[in-house]
């Protein structure tokens, strides 16, 4: 069966190798051949996981080596796959939702002229995202890094028409290929830093207890902080999480691809892979729930204020990353749940996103909640579908998120290093957040599909779509109502996890977990029902108001951008200038005055060469005459001695 592994990758790789090679012969059937390859690597990877189910835990974990792809003296540099519990998670989410987004897309792109190409991209980003969950090594996984960094480009920036409208998808797209490039050379800085000290860079080296062992502590809390930069950028953590928001200008497909089943959960998968150097590093772990908490909370700050239904969602997306990166800070107890938040995330944030594009495909592009409402009528398999995924990021019982979500905030109650504090301050956070989720979730939910009156203009006939659109909908809805069932009674998926996340011991935390199930569903109803009040019962006005002063800075995404501008882009502007004027003052004018000074020499010992013979002749007889003065003084002052 190992044999079957390779084409996890390789059916989407070739997918989009034919796409994008095959050019116009291929559109009338490139959109199918995208679904198939999708498909093909989602059935093998649930023959490989049906497989390893069967096998005992100790041998739940298997390299396999593809080849040689560099050797230099004694450096042989491998690459392979390393089929495990965790990969094979990512795999089966990855492929699963990825093929439902992709049958999605054949109508929600039914009419864009470059529809294959759109597929073509779509593959290569599954495939890029598998390369970098299937990779032995932080090598192999960095080339998956990249392909998701530059499938993400492509895609957000699809509708780049060149037209002056369309310029802001191309700023979208450079804003998330930049910032990403920033997190990416914390990736390199501890890469470089691993190859240092340990000689390798595959995992079963690096994460050894040796490979481990070897690393002192301030160099393990090195490359901890290091892989977090990385783990910044790409699933937009702060401070690295401006783009998000922006990279909403592409189909509402990518975004639902990007932000659950792909590039925003590589740098919590990263974390979770890279658990034994963190738990070597308790300052780097730290560190990991602080960014976690803070991104919680952003998020969902942000999220209470948006409009935009595709911003408002990827606020959301930024808020419950930042659970499952708090989640991966807190060592063993939390990996597992950090993961499992992750795999039902991706389930209901993949129909939150898609009923967004039902919404709209319904609603003629419009993205304003304001201009929605009353929309449950007209839309019902789109409201029933995004109700079950409204539930499970609230996170009521029994919907999925109830079961991954809770496990996190139970986790962060418990006590580390006997220091009660951090259980308290970051237990109150996650609780707190959760709060916030449900009145903008709840928000979002009855502005588009309750209040008293629609808001739409009379042209407007909002309508379901194709089945195309509405059964990947139907799955997704499905699994956000059970799926966090399934696999959190019993501890069935903690379970399944323990060969690389390890065994949690048990801990008891600083409140009863009655206690803390109690109080996080009566914030989570309370602050559902503030939201059904103002946004249900109250007539949503169709112009936003003014609002507090924190909703304005909310709507401007707490001014991260000014910050980032403040912080970073002009000093580096700044410095650019220096750069450049010393350039061209002192290097550019410095090479330009050797020639003119070399020429002036030439013009000065050039009238020498006149040409006339009395020149000449008087030139010697001067020589001569100076010579003789000099023999004359010589021969004087020797004499004189």
């Amino acid at each position: 069966m190992i044999g079957l592994a390779p084409w996890l990758v390789g059916f989407p790789l070739i997918g989009a190798a034919i796409l994008l090679l095959g050019g116009k012969a291929t559109d009338r059937w490139g959109h199918w051949l995208g679904v198939l390859a999708s498909a093909a690597s989602g059935v093998v990877g649930f023959i490989l996981m049906f497989r390893m189910i069967g096998m005992p835990a100790e041998e739940r974990s298997v390299d396999h080596h593809l080849w040689t792809w560099l050797s230099a003296g004694d450096l042989d540099v491998d690459l392979g796959i390393r089929l495990d519990p965790l990969s094979l998670t990512f795999v089966m989410l990855v492929t699963f939702v990825g093929t439902l987004i992709h049958v999605y897309s054949v109508a929600y792109m039914d009419h864009d002229p470059h529809r294959r190409r759109f597929f073509a991209y779509l593959n290569l980003f599954v495939a890029a995202m598998l390369t970098l969950v299937l990779a032995d090594s932080y090598l192999l996984l960095f080339v998956g890094w990249e392909g998701v960094g530059l499938a993400s480009y492509l895609l957000i920036g699809f509708w780049d028409t060149g037209r002056p409208a369309a310029r802001e998808n191309a700023v979208a797209a450079k804003k998330a290929f930049v910032m990403n490039r920033v997190g990416d050379m914390g990736l390199i800085a501890a890469m470089a830093l691993l190859f240092a000290n340990t000689g390798a860079l595959d995992f079963a080296t690096t994460l050894s207890d040796d490979g481990v062992g070897s690393l002192s502590q301030a160099t393990a809390t090195a490359v901890g902080l290091c892989l977090l930069l990385a783990a910044c950028g790409k699933s937009a953590q702060f401070p690295l999480q401006a783009w998000l928001g922006d990279a909403m200008a592409g189909p509402t497909p990518v975004s639902a691809l990007i932000h659950a089943a792909t590039m925003v959960t590589a740098g919590v998968y990263l974390m979770v892979r890279s658990g034994p150097i963190l738990e070597a590093a308790p300052t780097a772990q730290l560190v990991v729930v602080l960014v976690g908490a803070v991104t919680l909370l952003f998020g969902a700050v942000v999220g209470t204020a948006k409009d935009d239904i595709k911003k408002a969602l990827a606020a959301s997306t930024m808020s419950q990353i930042g659970y499952m990166m708090l989640a991966a800070g807190l060592g063993p107890a939390g990996y597992a749940f950090a993961i499992f938040h992750l795999l039902t995330h991706g389930f209901f944030k993949a129909g939150l996103f898609l009923g967004a594009g039902s919404v709209m495909h319904a609603m003629g592009d419009e993205t304003d909640m304001r201009r929605y409402g009353g929309l449950s009528r007209f839309l019902p398999i789109t409201w029933i579908t995004m109700g079950l995924g409204w539930l499970a990021i609230l996170g009521i019982p029994p919907f999925s998120g109830f079961w991954s979500k809770d496990g996190i905030i139970e986790a962060a109650f418990i006590p580390v290093d006997g220091q009660p504090w951090r259980a308290w301050v970051f237990g109150s956070v996650t609780v707190l957040g959760a709060a916030i989720t449900a009145f903008y979730m709840t928000r979002l939910f009855f502005m588009t599909f309750g209040g008293r009156r629609p808001r739409w203009k009379d042209n407007r006939h909002p309508h379901e779509g194709s089945p195309l659109m509405w059964w990947p909908l139907v799955f997704l809805g499905v699994g956000s109502a059970a799926l966090g069932a399934v696999l959190g009674i019993g501890g069935t998926f903690t379970t399944w996890l323990e060969p690389v996340v390890g065994h949690a011991e048990h801990h008891e935390p600083v409140l009863p977990v009655p206690v803390i199930m109690t109080v996080t569903i009566l914030v989570v109803v309370l602050g559902a029902l503030l939201a059904f009040r103002m946004y249900a019962v109250n007539v949503v006005p169709e112009e936003a108001p003014r609002g507090s002063v924190l909703t304005r800075a909310a709507r401007r995404d707490l001014y991260q951008d000014a910050a980032n501008e403040t912080l970073v882009m002009r000093p580096a502007l700044g410095l650019a200038r220096v750069v450049e004027a010393g350039d061209r003052e002192v290097v550019d004018r410095g090479w330009a005055a050797l020639p003119q000074t070399v020429s002036w020499f030439g013009s000065v010992f050039r009238r020498a060469q006149s040409g006339y013979v009395r020149s000449y002749a008087a030139g010697m007889a001067g020589g001569v005459l100076v010579i003789a003065v000099v023999a004359w003084l010589v021969g004087g002052l020797g004499g004189a001695q």
